[in-house]
């Protein structure tokens, strides 16, 4: 009987936070891999975004970023590519992101989007993506790959460089680069740029003087988070979300 009455409250509350919104769930890809989910307020149909993680794996800052973007009002889905690996050690990360197979990141990224669109919450020509670091990269990537991909939002991810690549690319994109990284410099960023626009394609790149890689991070081990430009990297990406994708 009181395991029944606890199963019951079990049911209770998690149809409370469903009532509530804003509710969290990890789900599984037929690729092997999975996600964290984060629903926002009310029934829906909402945008959707696909959060992809930095080098460090699917850690608490990239959740909140989920969580935060949940609270604008689009299903959130943070796709762990390392599948369960997360580290706070800079060797550890690079052996991490070199240990990925690129084609297994991209398949566990499209099962995502297959995941989002399938759902009755969700406006299927309204998904995005966006990352940092490399998940900026993978942004991009999955941009030239996914013609239906409806916004790409990549924070001082390394662009792609063939111009046949950059042309498969429909999505608009928002671009927060900084003006002191190394990888990818501003100098990559800006010829990215320009193919963009030599092809009439959608693209808004700011670069931020000062500002060093993973400088929207406030857990950058290197001390490189400037408030100033995160937060008006932010203000930017939210904008753009919502006149992509809640129009």
């Amino acid at each position: 009987m009181k395991r029944l009455l606890a199963s019951g409250l079990v049911l209770f509350a998690l149809a409370a936070a469903n009532a509530a919104g804003a509710a969290e769930q990890k789900v599984s890809f037929g690729t092997g891999g999975s996600g964290l989910l984060v629903t926002p307020e009310g029934k829906g149909p909402s945008p959707a975004m696909i959060v992809i993680q930095e080098w460090w794996g699917l850690d608490d800052w990239v959740k909140d970023q989920a969580r935060a973007l949940a609270k604008e009002g689009y299903v959130a889905l943070a796709v762990d590519l390392y599948r369960g690996k997360v580290t706070s050690k800079q060797e550890e990360a690079h052996q991490f992101m070199m240990g990925l197979p690129p084609e297994q990141a991209m398949g566990d990224l499209k099962a995502a989007y297959a995941l989002l669109s399938a759902r009755p919450d969700v406006k299927k020509d309204r998904i995005g993506a966006i990352g940092w670091c490399m998940g900026g990269k993978y942004t991009l990537a999955l941009a030239t790959e996914e013609p239906r991909l409806a916004a790409a939002v990549p924070y001082y991810g390394a662009p792609p460089t063939d111009p046949a690549a950059i042309g498969r690319i429909a999505a608009p994109v928002l671009g927060n680069y900084g003006g002191e990284d190394k990888g990818p410099s501003p100098e990559q960023v800006k010829t990215f740029e320009a193919e963009m626009k030599k092809q009439g394609k959608s693209v808004d790149i700011k670069i931020y003087e000062g500002a060093p890689h993973a400088f929207a991070n406030p857990n950058n081990p290197w001390g490189g988070y400037r408030e100033a430009a995160a937060k008006d990297a932010w203000s930017r990406t939210t904008a753009f979300l919502a006149k992509n994708l809640k129009k």
